[in-house]
């Protein structure tokens, strides 16, 4: 069953390359949504009591060096396979508008990305592991380098430059454990123990991990990369690829160096809440839309680090479930800009206000992922930021009163920015009023005849509001299925 939710994009990516430009999009979609529904099977077959891993494959592939193909899912993986398999259908329905060129090819590729993304979490060997997190660079490369904005060039290669460093070090890594283990299965490793408390391997990993969360201060590459790429690349970097990084936190620096995470928590903690402040106040100052969104990731992923090194299970179950709701959230938050730069070919705040008189259900859509993204109760935002802040205190309450302020920070920058975008006067408005009193000049064109949104826009959407209020009125299955495995892996 794993095998198939991992492996149809790839069979989709053949058919895509193969078919005509006009099945393009469609087979995409299909491929995608097929991957969706096996993960919803997973999804009802899986036990939640269970604390191991579960649909377990496993074949040999280079035996003489302890190398095999495993695949397998638990509590920590289970939500973000099926956040992967949720997200990339939405991400192919919402590219018409943003790519105008080489469809084929771009569908290929976003198709080989989610099979790459899938690969990562649900790989049980850590030579796999690494192949598969190898290979979901190349694709968002390439989604950057042709598809991306009038810095494309050098935003794909900062990317690639930036998280490959910290990939071949993890990789060096790799062949230690592998080596002295005499195997490279996840499961052997851990139970060894060999390296519980080896600092060197920890912070290698850590690195690379941290890379591509982005912790602080390892988070230059991202706001370029965001604003560089096109609609669904910002979507899919932000809610899946980041998580590759939280996740291997969780999965391999806690599971593998347990003393060594005991060791660096108090360091760790420290620099994700310097990451939530700095990444707040950042965002504050920013005029484009995307960037100031793209530093918002900064900061919130600092609270799921912040969840990770308390080392408790309030703040570890709440940093998975904040994976998800930040993949929700600021996926969404791309998506409404994405809307607004098709029609007015700018993200200049600066250029834009009283959007909603023009576009009601637009603002309406905007203002739901704005609030979801600040923590509103009854929206996801605030169930996970809440947990986390419960698991952090027990560890630290004096960072966790600094994390604290980051909230009040991301409420600051993101309902100012609506506030510019969406209230007011309008820029088209000031000079209607201008000619009103007598005045020659000629008015500004910006915002007049915009529509609201259509369906396809709409369909985009509303499964990520769905969910954002499902989350947050009803989080206690998703705590359920996760409770077990992170109780094994805190022991």
């Amino acid at each position: 069953m794993l095998s198939l939710i991992t492996f149809i994009p790839v069979i989709g990516a053949l058919l895509v390359l193969l078919l005509s430009k006009q099945l393009a999009r469609s087979v995409a979609l299909v491929a995608s949504l097929a991957s969706f529904v096996l993960g919803l099977m997973v999804l009802n077959g899986f036990n939640a009591a269970q604390a191991g891993f579960q649909y377990v494959e496993a074949a040999p592939w280079i035996p003489q060096f302890g190398i095999s193909y495993k695949l397998g899912v638990d509590g920590i993986s289970l939500w973000l396979v099926m956040l992967t398999v949720f997200i990339f259908p939405i991400a192919i329905w919402a590219s018409p508008g943003a790519i105008q060129h080489s469809e084929k090819t771009y569908y290929a590729l976003v198709l080989l990305m989610e099979t790459a993304t899938l690969g990562v979490f649900l790989s049980l060997d850590m030579f796999l592991f690494y192949v598969f997190w190898e290979f979901a660079l190349v694709p968002m490369y390439f989604i950057i380098g042709l598809w991306g904005g009038q810095r494309r060039i050098y935003a794909s290669l900062k990317f690639f430059l930036y998280t490959m460093a910290g990939s071949v070090l993890m990789l060096i890594a790799i062949l230690v454990m592998g080596v002295q283990g005499k195997t490279f299965d996840y499961e052997a490793l851990v139970k060894q123990g060999l390296h519980s408390a080896n600092v060197s391997l920890f912070l290698i990993f850590a690195l690379a991990f941290a890379i591509k969360v982005p912790m602080f201060p390892f988070h230059s590459w991202l706001p370029d990369a965001h604003v560089e790429a096109p609609t669904p690349g910002s979507v899919i970097l932000a809610a899946v690829l980041l998580k590759m990084g939280s996740y291997g936190l969780i999965r391999y620096n806690l599971a593998l160096f347990p003393q060594a995470s005991q060791q660096f928590a108090p360091l760790m903690i420290v620099l994700a809440v310097i990451g939530i402040l700095y990444g707040a106040i950042v965002a504050f100052a920013q005029s484009d839309m995307k960037k100031l969104i793209a530093y918002s990731s900064v900061s919130h992923m600092g609270y799921i680090i912040l969840g990770i090194f308390s080392l408790n299970e309030l703040g570890v179950q709440g940093a998975i479930l904040q994976m998800i709701n930040h993949g929700l959230s600021t996926g969404g938050l791309f998506l409404v800009v994405g809307y607004i730069y098709e029609r007015m070919h700018t993200r200049e705040m600066g250029k834009m206000g009283g959007l909603w008189a023009k576009m009601p259900v637009y603002g309406t859509v905007a203002l739901l992922f704005v609030l979801s993204s600040v923590g509103l109760p009854a929206l996801n935002g605030f169930v996970g930021e809440f947990v986390i802040l419960q698991g952090a205190f027990q560890s630290n309450p004096l960072w966790t009163g600094l994390a604290a302020v980051g909230m009040v920070l991301g409420a600051v920058y993101l309902l100012t920015m609506y506030q510019k975008v969406f209230l007011g006067k309008g820029k088209d408005d000031a000079a209607d009023d201008h000619d009103a009193h007598g005045a020659h000049g000629h008015a500004a064109s910006a915002g007049h005849g915009l529509l609201d949104l259509n369906w396809r826009e709409l369909a985009s959407a509303i499964p990520l509001i769905v969910l954002c209020f499902y989350i947050g009125l009803a989080s206690t299955p998703f705590f359920a299925a996760m409770s077990a495995s992170v109780s094994k892996l805190l022991k």
